[in-house]
């Protein structure tokens, strides 16, 4: 009996240190071959998986293809791993110039435009600061906008912006919304970030570098192609690996691979860390299962539209093609690029058993180096699940250089640092309750 429970302990052992055993060359080879995916996604071919050219659908067939190579079940009944449906989106397929005083800026770079945007073409404006520092309140507000040109002739500088959003209480991503058509310019002393909307606004905000914002202002031109796709179709991309024995209860792991894609036909955001590398992680948890079959079974979503606000996690969850009270446990996997800093857990909070257990494993393997407790945030794909009473984290990195919803998130900033750790992590995560 001794020697037989002696034998039980070192499969035990050897099962959960299986990481700290690989020799240096598989870890190399295991980031090689996350970086050949992120790169891939991230390149000139998939357009920032974005919403103009194409390229939230390119990355949909490229992640239809790997799970066809990984031998991943369809859910849908007509052997299909996709899960359509439609939304809103504004985008920018054509033009996109700013020019000051005859020197042409670089978008993504030097500025970027408001993603509620509309349209619009100047030749010569002139250029008007626009204190806005004694605005009180929304009337305030109003009173001011009335003196405001909206021909076209005149370009407003706001200054003291942010002491009237304040007191409106208005969010600066909102200032669209609550201007009249015409070209505004919004002074920027920090990084620029841009996002994906869903709706269109009369305005058109350009945010730019302070740097990039001559002291003495002759004239500005502009020419921006906005278009509001009232009906975008979106993809889901659901797979499945049959469990040996709990055929009928699910591991889920998700990761959303669209991310803002294109503004202007030249300036690509590629979303190398957001979410490229989440992306790569699902896949390489999507390949290592299916060659090490758990006894629960395990599902994947590859969720389009997280960026315009969770849209395919929200459809999912109200048409969910394996029930919700199926699923055991979803961990959600956004931003993997850098886990020098190790990872935050959304959620930890919710479910303290599930993220002790990954505390003793890290404890024990020393995976990351510090995973870190956050609690329920609405801040990625997990959040519409959790509501729905779906036992859920996400799991996102910390470390790098901070590079996100910008032009310089691209694969050469990718250091996939400690991302070994945090697969093996979610590895014996699923293999603790086989």
């Amino acid at each position: 009996m001794k020697s037989l429970l002696f034998l039980i302990l070192c499969i035990f052992c050897f099962n959960y240190s299986y990481s700290q055993l690989k020799p240096t060359a598989e870890v190399l080879a295991e980031k090689q071959w996350l970086k050949s995916q992120i790169s891939i996604l991230t390149s000139n071919t998939m357009h920032g998986r974005g919403y103009v050219k194409n390229g939230k659908d390119y990355a949909s067939a490229y992640i239809q293809k790997k799970f066809k190579e990984f031998k991943l079940k369809p859910v849908n009944k007509n052997g299909s791993y996709v899960q359509a449906y439609s939304c809103p989106i504004n985008t920018f397929p054509g033009t996109m110039k700013l020019s000051f005083n005859g020197t042409e800026l670089k978008p993504g770079e030097d500025y970027i435009i408001d993603p509620a945007a509309s349209g619009i073409k100047l030749e010569n404006a002139k250029v008007e600061d626009f204190d806005v520092e004694e605005v009180k309140d929304l009337v305030d507000w109003q009173n001011a906008l009335v003196k405001c040109d909206t021909t076209g002739a005149t370009v407003y500088k706001f200054v003291n912006l942010d002491i009237a959003l304040k007191n409106m209480n208005i969010k600066r991503d909102r200032i669209g919304f609550n201007l009249p058509k015409g070209a505004f310019i919004v002074p920027m002393s920090e990084k620029l970030t841009w996002s994906v909307s869903r709706d269109t606004c009369p305005s058109t905000v350009f945010y730019v570098k302070e740097s990039a914002i001559p002291k003495k202002f002759k004239t500005v031109d502009a020419d921006v192609t906005a278009v509001l796709n009232r009906k975008v179709r979106n993809e889901n991309v659901v797979g499945y690996i049959e469990g040996s024995l709990l055929k009928d209860s699910f591991f889920v792991f998700t990761a959303h691979y669209d991310h803002l894609g294109m503004m202007g036909d030249t300036t690509m955001f590629p979303g190398a860390s957001d979410n490229a590398s989440g992306v790569a992680t699902m896949l390489y948890l999507a390949n290592y299962f299916s060659t090490h079959i758990p006894r629960y079974s395990v599902l994947f979503i590859a969720f389009s539209g997280e960026e315009p606000g969770l849209r395919g996690s929200t459809f999912y969850v109200a048409n969910p093609l394996i029930p919700l009270n199926k699923m055991f446990f979803l961990t959600n996997i956004d931003i993997m690029g850098d886990a020098s800093d190790g990872v935050t857990v959304v959620n930890a909070t919710e479910f303290p058993t599930q993220f002790q257990l990954l505390q003793d494993f890290n404890k024990q393997y020393n995976y990351v180096p510090v995973i870190k407790s956050r609690g329920k945030a609405a801040n990625s794909d997990h959040y519409p699940f959790t509501e729905a009473g779906v036992k859920s984290f996400f799991i996102y990195s910390n470390g790098g250089k901070g590079y996100y919803h910008d032009v310089y998130d691209k694969v050469n900033e990718v250091t996939l640092n400690h991302v070994d750790g945090v697969i093996q992590l979610l590895i014996d995560f699923v293999r603790y309750y086989n």
